[in-house]
């Protein structure tokens, strides 16, 4: 089964942006590409740094950390560029009745 949590409403992101959210033992950078939402683990792979921190390039659906500069794609969590080699976790999002939800593995 499951484990659903509700994170946000979907007007407390606007697009082009993303924020953190702490959630049992996960820390989720939660990204807004248009009116799609997009959740990554908010570590990145190659030093630790919070995503969330970092710009969303939505024509690219990417994410970058802000420290070292490396790129991550939303869709995958593949990173696109140096230094980091190794992917961020995914999650998946719903959107339901205005409330942001994520799937926790």
């Amino acid at each position: 089964m499951a484990d659903v949590r509700t994170l946000c409403r979907a007007d407390e992101v606007v697009p082009g942006e993303a924020r953190r959210f702490d959630v049992d033992g996960h820390r989720i950078a939660l990204a807004r590409v248009g009116d799609t939402f997009h959740a990554v683990a908010d570590r990145c792979s190659h030093a630790d740094f919070s995503l969330a921190e970092g710009e969303v390039a939505e024509a690219e659906c990417t994410i970058e950390c802000p420290r070292h500069g490396a790129v991550f794609s939303l869709l995958t969590g593949e990173p696109q560029t140096l230094p980091a080699t190794r992917p961020v976790a995914v999650y998946e999002v719903t959107v339901v009745d205005d409330e942001v939800r994520v799937v926790l593995p």
